[in-house]
C-alpha cells in the first residue's frame, strides 16, 4: 500500500492526494517543487487564530482592529476601513469564504502583534509540522519573493488544521479547505472530502484557469475513492481489558485502547483478510502511570503488517511503599478484609 497508481491527467503543475486519518500519500505530481500558493496560504493563518482560541488567548468575540497595514493589502479584499472593528468570528468568516487579505492580516496582527512577528510563528509551526519545503513571508499569500511551498507540504498542513481544528469546516460547508490565485501562484486549492468514512485531501497548485482546478481535483479525488476503501478494524484476538501490575498495592490496571483507528486504508482490490492482535507482557512493573505505554495492537492483512497502535494504561498504580506494605500484612494477620 498504496498500489502503483495510473498517470492521472492533472490540469496544474503539482498536486498531492492524501488520506487523512494517516496522512497517507496516494497520489502525487511534483509535490516537492517549491512555488507560490498564493490564498492557502491563509490555511496556516487559520491555524494558528484556533490554536490561540484553544489555548484561551483569545475568543471569537474578541474585537479584531483593522490597521492602515492591512487595509493596504489590495488583492481580494472586503474593503475594511482603518479603525473598523469587527469580532473575530466575523474575520474567520470573512477569510474562509471571501479569502479575504485584509481580513487575514488583521488577525495575523491580532494573534502575533505584528503580520512580521506572526509570520514568525507560521514559519515555526512549518517547521515543527515537517513542512520541509515551505517558507512564509507574509499572512495572507500575495506574490513575494520567496513566499513558497509544496504540494506535499499543503497537504501535510491541510491534514493537520482537519484533524485538530473541525471548526474550520464550519465555516467552509462541506466543499473544501482553501482556494487562492495569484498572477505568481496559478490557480489552486486544497479540497477534502468524505465518502464512506474514506475523508480524502486533494491538493492542487499552479492550474491555468478555476474549471481546470476544479477538474483536477475531481480527477484525483474520485481516483482515490475507486481505488481505496476505509475498512472498519477488526476486533482485537484476546483483548484483555487489564493488566497485572506486580510490587503495588493496586493488583492491575485497566487498558485504554483508544490509538486505535476506527479504520484502516485499503486498496479496494484484493488485500488478505484483516486481524489485530494484542502483545502485551504478562504484567507490568510499579510504578504505573496513567497513559504510558503497555504494548501494542498490531494489525496484519494475512502476513504483511498495516500498522502498530500502543495500548497504555488508563490509570496509575503507585509503587508500594514500607507503610502499605506492611498495613496489608497486619491486616491479613488480624483477618481484617481492605
Amino acid at each position: 500500500l498504496p498500489a502503483e497508481p495510473p498517470a492521472l491527467e492533472l490540469p496544474c503543475r503539482a498536486a498531492c492526494l492524501i488520506d487523512q486519518q494517516t496522512g497517507t500519500v496516494l497520489y502525487e505530481k511534483n509535490a516537492d517543487q517549491q512555488m507560490p500558493i498564493a490564498s492557502i496560504t491563509k490555511v496556516m493563518t487559520l491555524l494558528l487564530t484556533f490554536e490561540a482560541i484553544h489555548n484561551g488567548q483569545l475568543t471569537l468575540e474578541t474585537t479584531v482592529p483593522v490597521s492602515e497595514h492591512a487595509y493596504h493589502m489590495g488583492g481580494s479584499q472586503i474593503w475594511l476601513e482603518p479603525g473598523e472593528q469587527f469580532t473575530l468570528d466575523e474575520m474567520i468568516k470573512a477569510i474562509c469564504v471571501s479569502s479575504a487579505n485584509d481580513a487575514a492580516v488583521a488577525v495575523a496582527e491580532l494573534v502575533g502583534g505584528s503580520e512580521q512577528g506572526f509570520v514568525q510563528s507560521m514559519n515555526a509551526r512549518a517547521a515543527e509540522l515537517g513542512m520541509t519545503n515551505t517558507v512564509f513571508h507574509n499572512a495572507c499569500g500575495l506574490d513575494a519573493e520567496g513566499h513558497l511551498s509544496t504540494a506535499r507540504d499543503v497537504a501535510v498542513m491541510s491534514r493537520y488544521i482537519l484533524n485538530t481544528c473541525p471548526e474550520v469546516l464550519h465555516y467552509n460547508g462541506i466543499t473544501g479547505l482553501k482556494t487562492g490565485t495569484t498572477s505568481g501562484a496559478g490557480v489552486c486549492i486544497s479540497a477534502s472530502a468524505t465518502r464512506d468514512g474514506l475523508e480524502l485531501i486533494a491538493v492542487v497548485l499552479g492550474a491555468p484557469s478555476s474549471s481546470d482546478r476544479f477538474d483536477a481535483a475531481t480527477t484525483l479525488l474520485d481516483y482515490g475513492f475507486a481505488a481505496y476503501r476505509a475498512v472498519p478494524l477488526p476486533a482485537v484476538e484476546d483483548q484483555p481489558l487489564l493488566i497485572k501490575v506486580k510490587g503495588s498495592a493496586e493488583e492491575s490496571v485497566p487498558l485504554d485502547y483508544s490509538a486505535l483507528p476506527g479504520t484502516l486504508l485499503m486498496p479496494k482490490e484484493g488485500g488478505a483478510a484483516l486481524t489485530a492482535r494484542a502483545d502485551l507482557p504478562d504484567a507490568l512493573d510499579a510504578p504505573v502511570q496513567q497513559g504510558q505505554a503497555a504494548g501494542t495492537v498490531r494489525v496484519l492483512s494475512g502476513e504483511t503488517l498495516l500498522g502498530e497502535y500502543e495500548i497504555s494504561a488508563a490509570a496509575d498504580a503507585p509503587k508500594m511503599d514500607f507503610g502499605t506494605a506492611f498495613g496489608l500484612l497486619r491486616d491479613a494477620l488480624t483477618g481484617r478484609d481492605g
